[in-house]
């Protein structure tokens, strides 16, 4: 499972990765998790706003941080 959070560093997006982290952890899983800050990749995938979480290739949420419950739901 490959996992990027994109965002340009800022506290919410490191909240959002904290998050992926610890969702990963309760159910156990291991995964790279990547930071991506650079805007040209983060153009990439069409997000408009930030902090957005991709998984293998799938943008599943942009603008937002989801809590840990939500996040073990989408790394099941």
């Amino acid at each position: 499972m490959n996992i990027k959070v994109l965002g340009s560093g800022c506290p919410k997006c490191k909240l959002l990765e904290k998050n992926v982290v610890e969702a990963l952890a309760k159910l156990g899983k291991k995964a790279d998790v990547e930071k991506v800050t650079d805007y040209a990749e983060m153009a990439k995938y069409n997000v408009m706003s930030t902090p957005a979480l991709v998984i293998d290739g799938k943008v599943v949420i942009t603008g937002r941080v989801a809590n840990p419950k939500e996040l073990e739901e989408l790394l099941k």
